[in-house]
């Protein structure tokens, strides 16, 4: 992992903290609470959902550049042997 997806990770894992500890101290009836959580959660799984796409396809990113730079480093090796 990255910093900076460990950073996003760190912030959106805070977030839920902060938002969860809000909602169970709030003045609302249990159903109100619950409902609350439940739609913040399904938010919160959108969220990584979309962040882990993202690391995913830079990771293929990553690989196929490794992968091109290993083969035009081999080829040279060739040249000059």
């Amino acid at each position: 992992m990255t910093q900076r997806t460990k950073l996003i990770l760190g912030i959106v894992g805070a977030a839920a903290a902060g938002v969860a500890i809000g909602m169970l101290l709030a003045p609302d009836s249990g159903n109100a609470t619950r409902r609350n959580i439940t739609r913040t959660a399904g938010g919160w799984a959108s969220s990584v959902g979309d962040l882990l796409a993202n690391a995913k396809g830079q990771l293929t990113t990553a690989k196929t550049k490794g992968k091109m730079n290993g083969r035009r480093l081999a080829n040279k090796a060739d040249d000059y042997l």
